[in-house]
């Protein structure tokens, strides 16, 4: 499947609110509360990371799925929403993609994790990420709709964003002085604890 990703996230203070203004707005869960493991490969030289791409094998709710995403060449860096072109396909063994990756010159760089519950009105997604920096939720969906809900599930402008979870991971390391260099509930246990 190929097509453009538009979305954004904010962060979650309150995640039985949240999920009463979802129901109460016609959202149903269409993926129950599963763990996500993420894997993003490079060269190297992180040439995908310089020209802001990315490739990524996905294990979640008992599917692998490859991706890759690119930034689409006219969109303005003053949207207040996040686009890539995001072309992505389902494999049987993520573990035999991984060595394809391998053989070619690529490398694992970072790995994520995260609990992800999956809500659809009809129109677009609304996904709940329980991170270990944090919770986080992101609408995808049609610029209008984003927009339309985020406002509904009285999300303020300025708490909308368009980071991805490595830039977030990165703003929290600089924040906690943390060394971990995953963002895995195991590697940020360690951190913290390290810490104390």
């Amino acid at each position: 499947m190929i097509g453009i990703e538009t979305e954004i996230k904010f962060a979650v203070n309150d995640l039985a609110q949240l999920e009463a203004r979802l129901a109460a707005r016609g959202f149903h869960v269409v993926t129950a509360r599963s763990f996500e493991s993420n894997v993003l490969f490079d060269t190297a030289e992180r040439t995908l990371r310089a020209r802001r791409e990315l490739v990524r094998i996905r294990e979640y709710a008992g599917r692998t799925i490859v991706t890759h995403k690119r930034i689409p060449p006219s969109i303005s860096e003053e949207d207040r929403h996040k686009h890539r072109i995001e072309s992505e396909t389902e494999v049987s063994d993520g573990a035999a993609f991984a060595q394809i990756l391998l053989a070619v010159g690529m490398e694992p760089v970072f790995r994520y994790e995260k609990w992800r519950t999956e809500y659809f009105d009809g129109r677009g997604h609304c996904v709940i990420d329980e991170t270990p920096i944090g919770i986080y939720a992101e609408l995808e969906g049609e610029s209008e709709w984003i927009d339309t809900i985020a406002e509904s599930l009285d999300v303020p402008q300025d708490e909308r964003m368009t980071l991805s979870y490595g830039r977030l991971f990165d703003q929290w390391r600089e924040q906690t002085g943390a060394t971990a260099t995953d963002l895995t509930f195991e590697a940020i246990r360690a951190a913290v604890q390290h810490q104390q």
